[in-house]
């Protein structure tokens, strides 16, 4: 019996792309190309949703991956920028304390 590792494997934009256009081109279910091809079912059914999402078919409200990319990047920022403001807020009361002369 095989141990499932944690660690998800990461796979190329063009990967992602090629297997995408395998499902649409084959004539097979995703199933049977994601056996071929070595990975996940429901790895390459988000792939395929994903396509449909970034092509203007996908549900709606639902995210491009520019889309997801860009919210990715602005909670970054601003999770730095919350720490900034803490650092300053510190440092702030800090020297709030000090004594003057």
């Amino acid at each position: 019996m095989s141990k499932k590792s944690n660690t998800s494997k990461r796979y190329t934009a063009e990967f992602k792309r090629d297997a995408v256009a395998l499902v649409h081109s084959s004539g097979k279910t995703v199933t049977e190309v994601a056996r071929e091809i070595g990975v996940s079912p429901e790895g390459l059914r988000n792939w395929v949703s994903q396509d449909k999402t970034d092509r203007g078919q996908g549900a709606a409200g639902a995210l491009t991956s520019d889309g997801k990319e860009e919210l990715r990047r602005l909670r970054r920022e601003n999770r730095e920028q919350q720490q900034t403001i803490e650092i300053l807020g510190k440092a702030a009361a800090f020297f709030a304390k000090e004594p003057t002369k």
